[in-house]
């Protein structure tokens, strides 16, 4: 399977609800750069993420007829305590188009938004914000830790605004 351009793959609709927007609406396992809102941010009294980020969209499902609620896991090298995070292949980095330090994907905090939203930004370089998309395995992989996780009661979500 050939790896995704950063437009996302093709025959994919864009967002009914912005068709100015030429991005097409993300689906699990596309990774995207995002303005990610950490819940120790959050905590202290931010309600701006200090960082764009690549995340991982968890789940994609329609909140009503014309907006996508999206859930996304945020990728950071900074490892996270043991059982917190999955490890990102390099080829995978490489093929995302991510640098050469190790990459992790957190599994115990995630941000809610409806797509767009304000918080998206495109890939540096580029004009979209999707560098690629994660192979099934190493989704499914992240949603059983995610899921795992969040059933231990070991789940943030910090409140964003719109």
């Amino acid at each position: 399977m050939p790896p995704s351009t950063p437009s996302g793959p093709p025959g994919r609709p864009t967002d009914p609800a912005a068709p100015n927007q030429p991005w097409p609406v993300p689906e699990p396992a596309d990774v995207l750069h995002y303005a990610y809102l950490w819940s120790r941010e959050h905590d202290s009294g931010h309600e701006e993420a200090t960082k764009d980020r690549p995340v991982v969209v968890v789940i994609a499902r329609i909140a009503q007829a014309d907006l996508t609620e999206l859930l996304v896991a945020p990728i950071t090298h900074s490892p996270p305590r043991p059982g917190e995070g999955i490890e990102l292949p390099q080829p995978i980095e490489r093929r995302l188009g991510l640098d050469d330090a190790r990459s992790l994907i957190v599994t115990t905090e995630m941000n809610r938004f409806v797509w767009p939203g304000p918080d998206i930004r495109p890939v540096p370089g580029e004009e979209a914000p999707l560098y690629g998309v994660i192979p099934a395995g190493l989704y499914e992989a992240l949603r059983t830790e995610i899921v795992r996780n969040a059933t231990a009661n070991n789940m943030r979500m910090p409140k964003r605004s719109e």
